[in-house]
């Protein structure tokens, strides 16, 4: 088994402490969920470092896929060298087949307090006929324990730091909401589960979750009494099972956004985002930093109303959820996190 180094979790700052953190790890175990789904563990000492204050719900990291038969690149020793500039664009800077590909994934589980720290990611395989994919599921498909990668994330000491920032790599943040909407196809999968797990019981609502075969469906534990329906795609268009259940679950005139005595009457018509040309990313936390007025309830901060709906998928999919559910329902978009996580036809942007 490929030994992990203590070059696994390096700080990018002397003096204070980095929200970010590179660390080397190795896959510990293989699990297949389903059809299209595969749990891949990762463990490291180095792990014991990562994490952040609370449940991980949402937590996105960054995963360094190395290319065939390299080893996986030194991304602690990039971040070292920041001072030069962003260890990113000194990632992009190596020779392609040196820096190996980087994907964006969603930590399933997280058990870094132990004596043998480790995290479980769950990868989508999509491959056609001939097992052809992007390099992350290729990878993921032919993965055995002991195969190297590293893997950019939270730093925990940062994250009980009463100084530092917020890790920006998570958005589901119902706040005071009773009642929620989590809506996603499999990309999605592991992200709400995470939440669903999360959420207490007196809250309520809705869960979709769009999957390429029925063979995917998943047992997912939660407190709460949120309904969780699977939908099996089958042959019909992605997004479109979701799109519809979304739109039967919140149905015009909507009563979420509590615009007023009267109830909500529809909202405004949200900016048009060219989701061929840029990523699809609106959430509260963004909307409130940008001092962007919400056209219902302009007084009432993020997390503060009964309703919270969190989706994400397809970014063609998630712009016509986001234009039926503020436009047509009325609801306050400091209430909701659309997040196009992917664009049909076209490779993720790293």
């Amino acid at each position: 088994m490929t030994q992990v180094t203590q070059r696994s979790a390096r700080r990018t700052s002397s003096d204070t402490e980095p929200m970010v953190l590179a660390f080397d790890v190795v896959v510990t175990r293989v699990q297949q969920l389903g059809a299209n789904f595969r749990r891949i563990t990762f463990g490291g000492a180095g792990l014991e470092a990562f994490g952040v204050a609370g449940d991980t719900l949402d937590l996105r990291i960054k995963v360094i896929i190395p290319s065939a038969g390299r080893p996986c690149p030194d991304i602690a020793s990039l971040m070292r060298r920041d001072d030069a500039g962003s260890w990113y664009q000194l990632w992009l800077g190596m020779d392609a087949e040196e820096r190996g590909a980087m994907r964006t994934y969603t930590v399933r589980n997280s058990r870094c307090r132990g004596a043998t720290p480790e995290i479980d990611v769950d990868f989508v395989l999509h491959l056609d006929d001939d097992g052809r994919g992007g390099p992350a599921a290729e990878w993921a498909a032919a993965a055995r324990p002991g195969d190297a990668v590293c893997v950019i994330g939270p730093n925990a000491a940062a994250a009980q730091c009463a100084t530092a920032g917020a890790y920006g790599g998570g958005e589901g943040r119902p706040g005071l909401a009773q009642h929620v909407l989590l809506a996603g196809a499999e990309t999605a999968v592991p992200a709400i589960s995470s939440i669903l797990e999360s959420l207490p019981e007196h809250i309520g609502g809705h869960a979709f979750l769009e999957v390429p075969d029925a063979r995917d469906f998943q047992d997912i534990a939660t407190r709460s009494s949120v309904t969780v329906t699977w939908l099996s795609r089958g042959e019909a268009v992605h997004g479109e099972a979701l799109d519809a259940a979304v739109r039967d679950a919140v149905r015009v005139p909507g009563w979420v956004s509590l615009a007023g005595p009267g109830g909500a009457q529809g909202g405004t018509e949200p900016e048009d985002v060219d989701i061929d040309g840029t990523i699809l990313w609106e959430t509260p936390q963004r909307l409130e930093a940008a001092v962007v007025q919400s056209t219902v309830n302009p007084e009432r901060p993020p997390g503060t109303q009964p309703f919270y709906a969190w989706i994400a998928g397809e970014a063609a999919v998630v712009r016509g959820l986001r234009r039926y559910l503020v436009r047509d329902v009325g609801v306050d978009r400091k209430q909701v996190a659309f997040m196009g996580y992917w664009r049909k036809g076209r490779a993720e942007l790293s």
